[in-house]
């Protein structure tokens, strides 16, 4: 009997682990609490790309899991409490928006043209993109709460997040109003104004020093540190950067199977439109080629347009400027090889084929009146949301800054550690277990994209001004012949280009002698 009695003893040890609400409602409640995934990381002990595995496809297991339901348990419970309380008092009807003819009332100034940041009232309000309760406004083209506060009201997820984890509180909910869209008159002036101020500490700065002193000064030991803590450092950094924006980062959203590996080693469908060319002949002659590196390259390409939700099919339509994505092209021909290279990049296999925003923006703007030098490109389906160029933008800047500041100073360790964060930040947001904090492989490419039409575009200015281009390769290898000073500025800037190599080609094939 003994030994039977150990095991009983050992049963009884054993309790039920916690119950746990969906790792999307967990996310949900986290974020309507306001709460960084490295504050809650804080409170339970493990790092912040742990708290983003469990709001992704992993599970706590343990005493850590009972600590954590706890936490969900009581923000549950908080938010079931604020939406049994009165109800917001539901406001008259405006008459001018009865009156209207139209669904949709552009606010003073704007001319509904779908250019920047169009902010439009909605007579009939539709679904936020972000909670999906009823929008009064537009952004963008997009349905959004103007007031962020708006989106962290109780979504269906969470009400039933709160009925599973609160069976002590009434579980019944009681329907929030929607409110009729505000009269012209009251209507914001300005884009932003609605928009909190904010700015992220110097978290690259602290992290600089806090390393240093943990190696003792040891500047090689110090930039290794560094180095490996990049991706949950940039990720931290860029929770600070979005703190009181308009729009929400929707870390993990549905993914159409384009987007997806096809196999475990493979790559998926769409197409970033790398430069790889070699001007096939130059003039007669010896030439003095100068190769010049794009600084920041990926840093630069930070600002660009990024779809904010879902990605939502379309086929047969327009492009749209308010919104962005991937597109399935049949890409016109080129016919200028012989001086520029194609701005798809170097393909050998003819047909439709899927392409980001920015290439596709490219291809629109290469075959305007502005340069006539193709045809449109056929868009035959894609795949979009709505769109902001800027949704990077607080989080580029504060690494630019931190870069100009480090180079100034001579200090390469900040240097190496910056690099690091952003080149790191955009090479694991796709399908990578370097970082669970965000997948979203549609702006991986869609940024890798960018880098690549921006060296395209050195290349066209330095056509445009007579220099002789060479070859253009990757993200930042540019080579021409000619006076370049005269067309780049020299520097170590984002905005500047720097020698890196200089040889002397033949006529006859434009190889280096």
């Amino acid at each position: 009997m003994g030994d039977f009695d150990a095991i009983d003893s050992l049963l009884a040890a054993v309790g039920p682990e916690a119950a746990l609400p969906t790792p999307e409602v967990r996310r949900e409640l986290r974020e309507r609490a306001r709460l960084s995934k490295a504050q809650v990381a804080r409170a339970l002990g493990v790092s912040p790309s742990t708290v983003a595995g469990w709001e992704g496809t992993r599970d706590p297991s343990g005493e850590i899991r009972t600590r954590y339901a706890y936490l969900l348990d009581g923000l549950a419970a908080k938010f079931q409490a604020e939406a049994l309380a009165e109800p917001d008092p539901v406001p008259e009807p405006d008459p001018e928006s009865e009156k209207a003819d139209t669904g949709v009332a552009f606010e003073p100034g704007q001319d509904g043209s779908g250019e920047g940041d169009d902010v439009e009232s909605l007579a009939v309000p539709e679904p936020c993109v972000l909670c999906g309760r009823p929008a009064g406004s537009r952004v963008a083209g997009f349905a959004q709460h103007l007031d962020p506060a708006d989106c962290r009201a109780v979504t269906p997820a969470v009400s039933q997040a709160v009925t599973q984890a609160v069976p002590r509180a009434v579980t019944r909910t009681v329907p929030r109003p929607v409110a009729a869209p505000a009269p012209k008159a009251a209507a914001a002036p300005a884009r932003r104004a609605f928009q909190a101020p904010s700015g992220p500490v110097d978290l690259i700065g602290e992290a600089v020093r806090a390393a240093l002193a943990e190696n003792e000064g040891d500047v090689d030991a110090a930039t290794a540190a560094l180095l490996k803590r990049a991706i949950p450092d940039a990720m931290r950094l860029l929770d600070e950067t979005r703190k009181g924006a308009r729009y929400d980062i929707v870390a993990h959203p549905w993914i159409p199977d384009i987007l997806r590996k096809q196999t475990s080693r493979g790559a998926d469908q769409i197409w970033e439109a790398r430069p790889k060319w070699t001007r096939r002949q130059l003039p007669p002659g010896t030439h003095e080629v100068t190769a010049l590196d794009i600084n920041g390259a990926y840093l630069s390409a930070l600002k660009t347009h990024l779809p904010l939700g879902q990605l939502e099919h379309s086929a047969g339509l327009a492009h749209d400027r308010r919104r962005a994505g991937v597109h399935l092209i049949t890409p016109p021909a080129w016919e200028h090889e012989d001086v520029l290279p194609n701005p798809i990049g170097r393909r050998d296999e003819p047909g439709p084929l899927w392409v980001t925003e920015p290439t596709l923006r490219l291809l629109l703007r290469l075959s305007g009146p502005k340069h006539g030098l193709c045809e449109r490109p056929v868009v035959h389906e894609s795949y979009t949301s709505g769109a902001t160029e800027n949704l990077l933008e607080k989080f580029r800047v504060a690494l630019k800054d931190a870069r100009d500041a480090a180079i100034a100073a001579g200090d390469e360790v900040t240097l190496e550690y910056v690099k690091a964060m952003y080149s790191k930040f955009v090479s694991t947001m796709g399908e990578s277990n370097y970082n669970r904090e965000l997948y979203r492989p549609d702006w991986m490419h869609i940024i890798r994209s960018q880098a690549f039409a921006n060296l395209w575009m050195k290349a066209l200015k330095a056509h445009d001004e007579g220099l002789t281009v060479v070859r253009a390769m990757g993200t930042d290898e540019l080579h021409v012949i000619g006076d370049w000073r005269r067309v780049f500025a020299e520097g170590r800037g984002v905005t500047e280009v720097k020698v890196k190599d200089a040889y002397a080609a033949d006529a006859g094939t434009g190889e280096e002698e």
